[in-house]
């Protein structure tokens, strides 16, 4: 999936085997620090897995980091479907109800309607631009957009 173009669109390049295994090795160590990750996504009917959605910590220097982040991605043939909006909407009430959370953000690039739509679906009010520091150097991807919801307005959604 990392090595897919139209998945890695709003990202700088695509990912080789190397760096996936990396990316899932920090993955487990945020599992193992904070108890909560970006997780593999599924569908229940025929268990294909599809990419992933979940949480991350992210303490990168903005003005709203350090936070806890909502992310996803998914393979090209689950998009439209509406399982990036359920999968998030089910981990952001793990945040709210399980880990007790105070707020939770999402980013994405500019370009990303796909995925600002889905930060608009769940509620999410945006709350900014920023230039993304781990996207320095990519001038075309730097620029984003955040989006956060706090834990008193998931309730009364």
């Amino acid at each position: 999936m990392n090595a897919d173009a139209a998945v890695m669109e709003h990202f700088p390049k695509t990912l080789n085997v190397e760096e996936s295994a990396a990316f899932l090795a920090r993955l487990q160590d945020q599992f193992q620090e904070y108890g909560y990750c970006y997780y593999a996504v599924e569908i229940r009917e025929t268990g294909e897995w599809i990419g992933f959605i979940g949480l991350a910590y992210q303490a990168y220097k903005t003005a709203f980091t350090p936070a806890v982040d909502i992310g996803w991605r998914l393979v090209p043939g689950s998009w439209g479907q509406g399982y990036a909006t359920e999968g998030a909407r089910r981990c952001l009430e793990h945040a709210f109800t399980v880990l007790n959370l105070d707020r939770v953000i999402a980013t994405c690039t500019l370009s990303n309607k796909p995925s600002e739509r889905v930060m608009q679906k769940l509620g999410m009010n945006c709350l900014g631009h920023l230039n993304h520091p781990k996207l320095k150097g990519y001038p075309e991807y730097e620029r984003c957009l955040c989006y956060g919801i706090e834990q008193a307005e998931w309730w009364d959604l």
